[in-house]
């Protein structure tokens, strides 16, 4: 033990098991957003536009590898685990910068892209095939749960199918207790979500983008002061 600071040793330890905590959450995150069927599924959303979420389940995964790599070349004072921990989290601080500049252009073009999938997509609520029925089906579950109708231009999107019964219900017709809210408007004596569901679907990819770039931002500075951590340990047992 000559020449190795308990303080650091076991601030180091604390550290990694934190990072891997860390780890964990990033990866919980990055995995609910990319097995949404709202979004993903249901409407099949242009896998492109989760490629920055792919890049940060990757990264949450190796965090969590590198923070059990990192308690126990602490507690082992072994320098091979600590420089492969140094190696592993400036990689990853490398990963977390791309992924951050993936997220910011996706999300100052998430609008433009999105809007040519939806509008291609529309094309099925209008449709009178066995699978354009199935995706209207699943599409009403959608309008419902999110008091939307259609996915760009509202009720129009539907067209001639507008005045179809699935269920118990028409399509895009307001539940009764939002009937006098501002989500509904009367339109052909039946009361109907204005808001297009597009745009919940908009929103719903810009807010979690969001959240994704600060877990990556935040981390971003954890993973500097573990840098410093790990290589002032290991110079500490190189000393010794």
């Amino acid at each position: 033990m000559a020449g190795v600071s308990s303080c650091m040793k076991y601030s180091m330890f604390i550290f990694n098991f934190l990072f891997w905590m860390c780890g964990c959450i990033i990866l919980g995150v990055s995995i609910w957003m990319r097995v949404s069927k709202s979004a993903q599924e249901d409407l099949n959303i242009d896998s492109s536009l989760f490629a920055a979420v792919d890049l940060m389940i990757a990264v949450g995964s190796i965090i969590m590898v590198l923070g059990f790599l990192g308690c126990c070349g602490a507690m082992k004072e072994s320098q091979c685990m600590l420089i492969l921990f140094f190696i592993g989290l400036l990689l990853i601080l490398i990963l977390q910068v791309v992924a951050g500049i993936l997220g910011a252009v996706y999300k100052s073009q998430i609008e433009t892209t999105l809007n040519k999938t939806l509008l291609e997509e529309a094309k099925l609520l209008q449709a009178a095939t066995q699978d354009s029925q199935v995706f209207q089906e699943k599409f009403q579950k959608f309008e419902k749960m999110n008091q939307c109708c259609g996915l760009v231009k509202g009720y129009e999107d539907w067209g001639s199918n507008f005045n179809h019964v699935y269920g118990n219900f028409k399509i895009c017709e307001c539940a009764q207790k939002d009937q006098n809210t501002d989500l509904c408007i009367l339109n052909s004596n039946r009361y109907i979500y204005k808001r297009p569901c597009g745009v919940v679907i908009i929103d719903f990819f810009k807010h979690h983008m969001v959240i994704l770039m600060g877990i990556a931002f935040g981390l971003a500075f954890i993973e500097i002061v573990g840098l410093g951590f790990s290589m002032s340990l290991y110079c500490q047992i190189q000393r010794k």
